[in-house]
């Protein structure tokens, strides 16, 4: 394929987004709603999205792009899948909110816990609050104080959770001493009450269970993290792992992300986890605001009205987000096969971009696991862990992600974020990626 620089790629108008952008950055802070969406590490213009369908995304300039964001995830069927948006037309019909009980709340719980294993369920609002109250559950089921958390693993923004976080603080945060906060406003005090240890390596978890499991109340870890990229879990690592419970700690599996995208069962399935406590998001409200966290039933019921850890929400369990999660879990677990098509798309994207990177004379490693998938740049080697994802080249990584956009492909805009894969993805869409990526590579190996 002939070589390509970004000069020689298709210009698209951004001349709507950026008025949007402007006007926003006024009332807004950064113009944004959630830090990475500001295109901050990446450069240009963020995109303002006018319509969604199926596997693409429309933006108020008219351009269309082939969607790798899937709204960070939630959007495992497609944008606007028919039995979904069915779901929330009729549910709306009924009204919008009721802050009491409805039914919808019992048949997606009973849903949830029949896929994953979980005896209870308490619905919320975020994968924020869902982390959050797992972990306030966490201490009061057991007495204790500490947590345990893993470098780049992202847990939400809860004060006691920002402590070497994933997602957007790798990308704007400067590097952070052992334990400290990862945002201002964050006391220090809640930082020393966080412990933290490196993702993949079981000898030293192992170490630190022996000399501190009887002082933690929870272990709060991504199956497969997705927010310093892609990781995925070593056998030993989960081994370890399900160590914590010989100490009388809990496990807590944050499936926020991996929750009904590894498998029907989450990565719980896939990786033959054995939590004490989920917790979930995204895929769980299909594309509207949810969070859920659920577990054992002797743990769940310390949770008020029947114990004393207190946790409550007025939108908790909205009616429109039932309707959505479980038309969209409903739809999952009707499609044969669906699981397998999203791991072949994924395992020939991987392939396909490795291949292109190899014919460009680009270092990448691409880590894939089902339908989840993070290109790193200038690395060679594998990438397990969080200071070898963090050594990746962003400056390749915008210079990439910039020739892709202008081809039509929306990337997740930061180094180390996952990309998702949707069932609404062609052989087409794949066809379209590969080549965009061809010129893309093309474009970095000039620099």
């Amino acid at each position: 394929m002939t070589n390509s620089s970004l000069s020689d790629l298709p210009q698209l108008s951004t001349t709507q987004s950026a008025a949007l952008f402007e006007r926003a950055k006024v009332v807004t802070p950064g113009g944004v709603n959630s830090p990475v969406r500001a295109f901050k590490s990446v450069g240009g213009v963020p995109r303002f999205i006018a319509s969604a369908q199926g596997s693409r995304l429309t933006d108020v300039d008219g351009q269309t792009y082939i969607d790798y964001l899937g709204s960070w995830g939630p959007m495992i069927l497609g944008h606007n899948h028919p039995r979904v948006a069915k779901a929330i037309a009729q549910a709306l019909t009924h009204g919008t909110s009721y802050g009491a009980p409805s039914a919808g709340e019992v048949a997606l719980a009973e849903q949830v816990c029949r896929l994953t294993g979980a005896q209870k369920v308490r619905f919320v609002n975020s994968g924020t609050e869902a982390t959050m109250s797992a972990l306030r559950l966490a201490r009061g089921f057991t007495g204790r104080k500490y947590t345990l958390k893993f470098r780049g693993n992202y847990h939400g923004h809860a004060d006691s959770l920002l402590v070497e976080a994933g997602s957007g603080l790798m990308t704007h945060a400067a590097q952070l001493g052992a334990a400290a906060p990862g945002s201002a406003g964050v006391p220090e005090e809640y930082a020393s009450l966080t412990l933290v240890a490196d993702y993949n390596d079981a000898d030293s978890l192992r170490r630190l269970l022996n000399e501190r499991g009887h002082e933690l109340a929870a272990i709060i870890f991504e199956p497969v993290v997705g927010n310093a990229g892609v990781l995925i879990p070593t056998p030993e690592f989960l081994s370890a792992l399900h160590g914590a419970q010989h100490h009388g700690c809990l496990l807590i599996a944050d499936e926020v992300m991996t929750g009904f995208r590894q498998a029907l069962g989450g990565a719980t399935e896939r990786l033959s986890l054995r939590p004490d406590l989920w917790c979930w998001g995204k895929i769980i409200g299909g594309g509207l605001p949810v969070g859920a966290y659920g577990g054992r039933a002797d743990i769940m019921d310390v949770v008020s009205p029947l114990g004393p850890v207190y946790q409550a929400g007025t939108l908790s369990g909205n009616p429109l987000a039932m309707a959505a999660g479980l038309a969209t879990l409903q739809q999952l677990e009707d499609t044969p096969g669906v699981y397998q098509q999203l791991d072949d798309y994924g395992a020939a994207l991987a392939q396909g971009l490795r291949e292109a990177a190899q014919q460009a004379g680009v270092r990448v490693v691409v880590n894939q696991l089902g339908s989840m998938l993070t290109v790193f740049f200038g690395i060679e080697g594998d990438v397990t862990r969080y200071d070898q994802a963090a050594a990746a080249d962003t400056a390749q990584f915008a210079t990439w992600f910039q020739a892709m956009l202008t081809q039509g492909v929306y990337w997740a805009p930061s180094q180390f974020e996952s990309v998702f894969i949707s069932a609404a993805h062609t052989q087409a869409d794949l066809e379209h990626t590969l080549a965009a990526a061809a010129r893309a590579f093309a474009a970095v190996g000039e620099m």
